[in-house]
């Protein structure tokens, strides 16, 4: 059975998420308000601005909801926004955020939008060839806990940073997958649903 992806449509690039979606043969929803994640098997948090996202999901009553989800098991996939916003603890912000993915992070933390870059990333998970990774007001993680793991770092001025990390149910990218023609991530999130389905019946 295919599955039925939520993602969140509040603000930020959730169109180019579900065009992804599309282009693998998934049935998708846009997220705006409380009823609208009944009944969806995954949800996908796309980039955007965090605090403006973070807002809109407290106001709309999608906060408390969507994080009970996903401690519940429901499979979640958050890109450079949605990332900051899984994140427990981000750094010098009191932001509103879901909190579930144990690990810290640090918003911009390459600087503005003109130091935005793409770089060619080697992601075991994925296979060949080295995945086209597009940051844009990047985040990066600063420390995970025992339960998650790193699915891939990016080299920046000699320095190693964790740009992509999963704990169990959760996914999350300092990139955006959603901007490239490259949709192996998605791929990679649809296996994730299908082990979780399969672990429920």
């Amino acid at each position: 059975m295919t599955p039925l992806i939520g993602v969140l449509a509040l603000q930020g690039a959730f169109r180019e998420h579900i065009d992804a979606f599309k282009r693998l043969g998934v049935g998708t929803r846009e997220i705006r308000a409380l009823r609208d994640i009944a009944g969806i098997d995954a949800l996908a948090i796309p980039g955007g601005e965090s605090t403006t996202i973070g807002k809109l999901l407290t106001d709309t009553g999608l906060m408390p909801a969507t994080r009970e989800k996903i401690a519940s098991g429901l499979p979640v996939f958050g890109t450079c926004a949605g990332m900051i916003l899984l994140c427990e603890e981000i750094e010098d912000s009191s932001q509103p955020r879901l909190g579930s993915l144990k690990a810290k992070v640090r918003r911009n933390a390459f600087g503005s939008q003109v130091d935005s870059f793409e770089e060619n990333l080697l992601i075991p998970e994925l296979g060949d060839p080295p995945f086209p990774a597009v940051f844009i007001r990047a985040p990066f993680i600063t420390g995970i806990g025992d339960e998650a793991r790193v699915l891939a770092t990016v080299n920046k001025d000699g320095e190693n940073y964790i740009a992509a990390v999963r704990q169990d149910n959760i996914l999350t990218t300092a990139f955006h997958p959603e901007l490239t023609a490259d949709d192996r991530f998605h791929k990679y999130f649809l296996k994730m649903i299908g082990n979780s389905a399969k672990r429920t019946t």
